[in-house]
């Protein structure tokens, strides 16, 4: 069975995440179903501060829906909806601290929030260095919730050899956490020579 995403982007720096991950998504039209993508305002100013482009201007090769964070109309505020998994990539402090907290002010916030009481994959790529003790209690609260928080660090072992393939990494791992089956370098196996 097909899985239903929601992807919520986050004003946090790591906008190249989020395109990654989006382009990643719609490559595993087999095990994908629907992908749902949600801004936040300040989501959508990084993107195009980072990428250069409007959160907008989403190729159309990329088949996804975007939804307004303001609203609660869209099929994933409702605990009886189809979507399992829920990423946030990048997801900010800001919005680890409304998740932890229960505060559903927003769609992104809401999805979450449906996600942790429906027992559902919840994956918050944090983009954040150093961690204060609020950050930490938060990330714990979110884990004790029922959440998985991927920190947004590279892996080197595969030996990338771009920006690029250092953010997959990241994009591969959450991907992984969230129950999608990538194709990856995994640690232990062998590598061809380059």
């Amino acid at each position: 069975m097909k899985k239903n995403i929601v992807v919520a982007v986050t004003g946090a720096s790591g906008a190249l995440y989020a395109k990654l991950l989006l382009e990643q998504l719609c490559g595993l039209r087999g095990q994908v179903g629907e992908v749902a993508v949600v801004f936040s305002d300040s989501g959508r100013d990084v993107f195009r501060h980072e990428l250069g482009c409007d959160a907008g201007d989403l190729p159309a090769a990329l088949p996804v829906a975007v939804y307004d964070n303001r609203s609660f109309y869209a099929p994933f505020a409702s605990g009886s909806s189809r979507f399992e998994r829920m990423l946030v990539a990048p997801c900010s402090m800001g919005t680890l601290a409304r998740i932890a907290a229960g505060a559903a002010d927003n769609l992104i916030c809401r999805a979450a929030d449906v996600m942790l009481k429906e027992r559902r994959r919840l994956v918050l790529l944090v983009r954040e260095a150093p961690y204060s003790l609020i950050h930490l209690r938060n990330m714990a609260a979110v884990t004790e919730a029922g959440g998985v928080i991927c920190p947004a660090s590279p892996a080197f072992y595969g030996h990338p050899q771009s920006i690029h393939d250092l953010a997959m990494t990241v994009v591969n791992r959450a991907l992984t956490l969230a129950g999608v089956e990538v194709e990856a370098f995994r640690w232990g196996e062998e590598k061809a020579e380059r």
